[in-house]
């Protein structure tokens, strides 16, 4: 079995949320993927990849901001973990 795994960073903490930033990982060699190789996400949500057999296995830990650093720009902090496990060929 090879595990490719899918992260998307979300506007906001809910899955359905618009995809903002992404990256692909293949462990099954069958594609190629690097930082920037495309301007459209692979899903518009977290929602869809789901719908496509992603399976969900993290989520970034909701921290609230520290106390007057509300709209400070930082990382992109609603980052999900996704895979697919395909069998070896």
């Amino acid at each position: 079995m090879r595990q490719q795994v899918l992260v998307l960073y979300l506007a906001n903490s809910a899955l359905d949320a618009k995809v903002v930033g992404w990256a692909r990982y293949d462990g099954t060699g069958t594609t190629d993927h690097t930082t920037g190789d495309s301007d459209d996400p692979p899903y518009e949500t977290g929602l869809e990849a789901l719908l496509d057999g992603w399976r969900l296995f993290q989520a970034a830990q909701l921290l609230p901001p520290h106390p007057g650093h509300e709209y400070d720009t930082s990382y992109l902090k609603h980052e999900f973990f996704f895979e697919k496990i395909q069998p070896t060929p």
